[in-house]
C-alpha cells in the first residue's frame, strides 16, 4: 500500500486574514460612524432605564395591566364600539379606494413607459407623489381638520392624500418594469398610448397593483384607528376620550376591537392576495 504525497504548487501565495480595520475600507468607516451614531442616539436621549426599571414604575405598571384586564362588556357600550369600528373600516376603505384610483392616475405620467418614452411629466408626476407621502397621515388629518372640521371625512381625505403618494410610486414603479413585448406590438401598428396601456399593460400589472393596495388597506386601518386620537372618529378618538378620563375598562374594550379589527384585515387581504397571485 502506497501513499501519495500532496504537494503545494509552487506559485501559491499565502495571504494573511484581512485587518479587523484597514484605513483604506470604506464599509469600515460607514460601520464605524453608524456605531457612533447609535452611542450618541442614546447619549443624546437621555433615557432613564433606571427610574424605568425601579419598584415604583413597576407597581404602577402593573396596576395599569391589571385595570386593563377588566374590560367593559356591556351591551350599550358595546354598540358604540361596534358602531365606531364601522366608522374605522369604512375611513380604511374609502381612504384606499380613493388613493388607488388617483394614485394609478398619477403613476401613467410619473412612469417611463418604454426606453424611448420622452415622458415629458414624469419629474413633475414624482415631485407630487413625493411631497403627498412625505407628509404623515396626521399631520394630513391635523392640517385637513381645520378646513373639514371634526370628524371622519377629514380622516379619509389624510388618508387618500398620504396613501394616494405612496401607492401612485408603487404603481409608477410596477408600470416601468412591466413586460414590453405585448406593448410593442401594439405600438408598432399605430395603436394610441391609452390603448397600450389599458390593453397591453395594465392587465400584467393587475395583480401586482391590487396585491399593494391591499398592503396598504391593512396598514390603513391602524392609521384610522390613530387619526381618531386628533379627533378625526373612529375607534381612536374613543381610545383618547376613554383614556383622558382614565376608565381602564372602557380602554380596554377599545384595544380588544382594534386588534380584532386588524386581524380580521389582515386575514381577509391575505387569502384575497393569494387568490390574485394564483
Amino acid at each position: 500500500m502506497s501513499t501519495k504525497m500532496v504537494t503545494k504548487p509552487a506559485n501559491e501565495v499565502y495571504r494573511l486574514p484581512p485587518k479587523l480595520f484597514d484605513a483604506r475600507c470604506k464599509s469600515c468607516w460607514v460601520t464605524f460612524a453608524i456605531l457612533v451614531l447609535i452611542v450618541s442616539s442614546f447619549y443624546s436621549l437621555n433615557l432613564e432605564i433606571a427610574s424605568f426599571m425601579s419598584a415604583d414604575s413597576m407597581r404602577a405598571m402593573g396596576s395599569f395591566v391589571l385595570e386593563l384586564l377588566r374590560p367593559n362588556f356591556e351591551h350599550d357600550f358595546l354598540l358604540k364600539v361596534f358602531k365606531s369600528s364601522f366608522e374605522t373600516l369604512a375611513m380604511s376603505a374609502l381612504g384606499t379606494i380613493l388613493a388607488a384610483i388617483f394614485g394609478l392616475a398619477w403613476a401613467i405620467p410619473a412612469s417611463k413607459a418604454y426606453p424611448t418614452d420622452p415622458a415629458r411629466w414624469r419629474k413633475l408626476a414624482r415631485g407630487v407623489l413625493n411631497g403627498l407621502r412625505a407628509v404623515p397621515e396626521l399631520v394630513w388629518a391635523m392640517l385637513l381638520l381645520i378646513a373639514l372640521g371634526l370628524g371622519p371625512f377629514a380622516g379619509t381625505v389624510a388618508l387618500a392624500f398620504h396613501t394616494t403618494g405612496v401607492l401612485g410610486r408603487l404603481f409608477a414603479e410596477c408600470i416601468e418594469n412591466s413586460p414590453d413585448e405585448a406593448a410593442y406590438a401594439l405600438r408598432v401598428r399605430g395603436a394610441s398610448g391609452f390603448i397600450v396601456f389599458w390593453y397591453a399593460t395594465f392587465p400584467q400589472v393587475l395583480p401586482q397593483l391590487v396585491s399593494y393596495t391591499l398592503y396598504r388597506w391593512e396598514n390603513n386601518i391602524r392609521a384610522a384607528a390613530i387619526l381618531g386620537v386628533v379627533g378625526a372618529g373612529g375607534l381612536g378618538q374613543m381610545l383618547a376620550y376613554y383614556m383622558a378620563l382614565f376608565q381602564m375598562s372602557e380602554t380596554s374594550t377599545i384595544l380588544l376591537a382594534m386588534i380584532i379589527l386588524v386581524a380580521a384585515v389582515d386575514a381577509l387581504s391575505y387569502f384575497s392576495r393569494k387568490r390574485f397571485s394564483r
